[in-house]
């Protein structure tokens, strides 16, 4: 008979049948430990959304169960939703030490680092949680510090691989512990948690050694400055781009906020290495011929905030892209961003630049951090595992790496696709799937979390589709009477101007509405009002505009 004490359950509260927002539960008995806490980036469909988090509804239902939080590494769909977890439960944080550096950057922005607990491991560290164990193994990825995490608990081991790839040639010299994984793999694997990114992709991943000759030699073709865009965490990318820069004796300046900020904490630790001498700052650059320059800056996906967005417009009040100048784009475009990234670009051209772009197998700038198919079959055969949970990737990414694991030889119904909150209980080394927890999205507006639900959504789309109405009607408190004639004022549904008549109708209906009541009651009027107009509106034009009743006393 199952016991809920005894009990192994994996869930997932982000990170499944998406890109982004990872978060993964990993519970036995009482005992619950998080993996990771990201963020998702907003489409234009949520308007005013910054970013999307992971909802913390099981967490705060269990919060004296959770032992902590693992990071595998210090990507935003990693780490990005870490200070909004830490603004409702202060729970430890135990992290490589390059993935420390930016979650401390992200703490202090949100003036929670004084309190926070936090935990440095490393590849050799074992973390003891009663009746669970974590040990962990290296990965490579596009980031440093990179890990693979082992569950040890009474049911058998869980291993999470984090994202990852077989990389023989790193730049940064981090390779995979495949000895290390064989061995886990030979002594029994219950369950393995696995990305599925790249699960669509034949082959094996690029190392990303193959970019260096590529990068030197955009940088000996050019002529006047060079500015090269990738993803700011992606701190083995920069280091080529220094090597490059200093090969061709080129000196370096980091622009936008963001990038500032990971270099910094990058260089501070010993991640990057770059001579003293090269690295400048904006007044320096009047001083150096043009040829002597590089820029580096975010922006690669089109974001109209990034730094290279503003370059691209003329934007920016210290530097110009001017005729001649080349610009790299060191990073591929995420599926959804093309539209963003082609504007960028023709921007750049109608400024004269010279722009390398497009698809990274072309360009040979850009290789993936997460493993293609051969990469996904080597560590579920590195694994042997009972179970296999794909995770970190959309359906069909998901279907496929299902697919994959079988055909190295995981047995056919062991694999479990899931949904977020869905739920793999495990008891006796037999793994069910018959129930699931809450697990959605909490949208991040501003510095606010969780204060935008789907009603709000709903009216700013309202807004943004129909526009609204302001009907403002002055009574007399003692007797309900109206004092002055309502005044409808229009923003975004039709122009005042344009369309009189409509305007005067509309008072007029507001009039008649608020002359039924014998007494003064605002509440009343302002409900007879919205519900008359809103009718008469959507009659004449199906629109549905948000309709925004002032009852004024006097």
């Amino acid at each position: 008979m199952t016991s809920a004490q005894s009990t192994l359950s994996i869930f997932a509260l982000g990170g499944i049948n998406e890109i982004g927002k990872n978060m993964y539960v990993i519970q036995y008995a009482d005992e619950i430990v998080l993996v990771d806490c990201g963020v998702k980036f907003a489409d234009k469909s949520l308007l005013g959304i910054d970013v999307i988090i992971p909802e913390f509804t099981y967490i705060e239902e269990n919060r004296d169960k959770v032992i902590g939080c693992i990071v595998t590494h210090g990507h935003e769909d990693h780490i990005g939703g870490i200070p909004y977890l830490l603004n409702k439960f202060n729970i430890p944080i135990f992290a490589s030490r390059f993935t420390l550096g930016l979650i401390e950057l992200k703490l202090k922005e949100h003036k929670l680092l004084r309190d926070a607990q936090l935990t440095e491991i490393t590849a050799d560290s074992r973390l003891e949680f009663g009746k669970m164990a974590v040990t962990f193994f290296k990965t490579s990825h596009s980031i440093p510090d990179c890990l693979g995490l082992v569950f040890h608990t009474p049911e058998g081991k869980v291993v999470h691989t984090g994202d990852f790839k077989f990389d023989l040639t790193p730049v940064n010299d981090q390779s995979s512990d495949i000895h290390k994984m064989a061995a886990i793999g030979q002594d029994g694997v219950l369950a393995l948690i696995s990305e599925s990114t790249n699960a669509e992709r034949p082959g094996n991943t690029p190392s990303e050694s193959l970019v260096a000759n590529q990068l030197e030699q955009q940088f000996l073709q050019a002529t006047g400055k060079i500015f090269i865009s990738t993803f700011a965490s992606n701190v083995n990318r920069i280091q080529q781009i220094i090597e490059a820069a200093s090969k061709t004796n080129r000196k370096l300046l980091f622009l936008g906020r963001s990038m500032k900020s990971v270099t910094s904490v990058a260089i501070k630790l010993g991640y990057l290495k770059m001579p003293s001498w090269m690295l400048i700052e904006i007044e320096d650059l009047t001083e150096l011929p043009p040829e002597r320059i590089v820029i580096v800056c975010t922006g690669s996906q089109g974001e109209p905030l990034a730094a290279l967005s503003r370059l691209s417009t003329g934007s920016n009040r210290d530097i110009k892209v001017i005729q001649g100048d080349t610009v790299i784009f060191a990073a591929s475009p995420i599926p959804g961003n093309e539209k963003d990234v082609s504007k960028i670009v023709d921007n750049l051209f109608q400024l004269g630049a010279n722009v390398v772009y497009g698809n990274s197998s072309i360009t040979g700038l850009h290789v993936s951090g997460h493993g293609y198919q051969g990469d996904l079959k080597l560590m579920l055969t590195l694994m042997q595992p009972k179970y296999f949970i794909p995770v970190h990737g959309e359906y069909r990414m998901l279907h496929i790496h299902r697919l994959l694991a079988e055909a190295v030889g995981v047995e056919k119904g062991h694999t479990f696709i899931l949904k977020n909150g869905d739920v793999v209980d495990i008891f006796g080394q037999v793994a069910r799937q018959t129930r699931a927890v809450a697990a959605g999205d909490s949208y991040v507006d501003g510095i606010g979390t969780g204060e935008v639900g789907d009603i709000v959504l709903r009216d700013r789309k309202r807004l943004s589709e129909d526009g609204m109405l302001v009907i403002v009607v002055t009574i007399s408190k003692l007797d309900g009477s109206i004092i002055t004639d309502p005044d409808t004022i229009s923003r975004g549904f039709v122009y005042a101007r344009d369309a009189e008549q409509l305007i005067n109708d509309i008072n007029e209906l507001a009039k008649t509405a608020v002359l039924k009541f014998n007494e003064a009651n605002p509440f009343a009027m302002k409900r007879a009002v919205k519900k008359v107009v809103d009718q008469y509106i959507y009659t004449l034009t199906k629109k549905s505009p948000i309709i925004l009743p002032i009852v004024i006393e006097i």
